[in-house]
């Protein structure tokens, strides 16, 4: 029988790919978008992980979501740096969600108020991929805008707190294994994985209609 975090791993797959794959980030990617658009991801960002981060205190004591609150994942203070690299000290005053950001960040908030297993879905789809892929982002926008080598303007991407992400990754998905739920609630939180990615391609269709290419 497959392991929990193979079939979640699996199923979203297919969603996974189409982030990834989003004009937005590949235009990003590929060296064809100013900073202005990254530092307007970055803002995005900071929305998501607010709603990530702030309920992480009242469910470390969740017997479903507990065991996956990690102080050394938390981004928020990271991404607060980046902004301030990236817009000046003022970059609160310039911070605006846009709708699609909106209503992603909106989901992950009642899910770590409402449902914790469905915060794991969040949970998962985000810091493990920040681990993964978001280091092939980390090492295109320091090339790309000249950042310092895992310093201002990239550290979201830097878990100083991580030695070892390949073993981290590992003991994260024993985790997933071990969750505390039934099969029926097992499914909901792998069709919640899906939303995630579907949320998280909604802010980058978006993005991509705020920075189009020129014809």
């Amino acid at each position: 029988m497959e392991s929990f975090s193979t079939v979640i791993r699996t199923a979203s797959h297919e969603q996974h790919v189409e982030a990834e794959t989003s004009t937005f980030m590949s235009d990003l990617l590929g060296g064809r978008l100013g900073v202005d658009a990254y530092a307007r991801y970055t803002e995005q960002l900071w929305f998501v992980y607010q709603a990530l981060e702030e309920g992480a205190g009242r469910l470390a004591s969740d017997p479903v979501a507990g065991p996956f609150i990690r102080p050394e994942l938390f981004r928020t203070e990271a991404l607060e740096r980046d902004l301030a690299h990236l817009r000046g000290d003022g970059w609160r005053g310039g911070l605006t969600a846009l709708p699609a950001t909106r209503a992603y960040a909106d989901r992950v908030r009642e899910c770590a108020e409402r449902w914790p297993a469905g915060y794991i879905a969040h949970h998962y789809t985000r810091y493990l991929g920040d681990l993964s892929g978001g280091q092939i982002i980390r090492d295109k926008a320091e090339k790309t805008w000249g950042f310092e080598r895992k310093g201002d303007g990239v550290r979201f991407y830097v878990f100083e707190g991580i030695d070892n992400p390949a073993a981290f990754k590992r003991g994260y998905r024993e985790l997933l294994d071990a969750v505390e739920a039934d099969d029926l609630e097992k499914q909901r939180i792998v069709a919640e994985c899906k939303r995630a990615f579907a949320l998280n391609t909604g802010v980058f269709a978006a993005l991509g209609e705020e920075f189009p290419l020129s014809a």
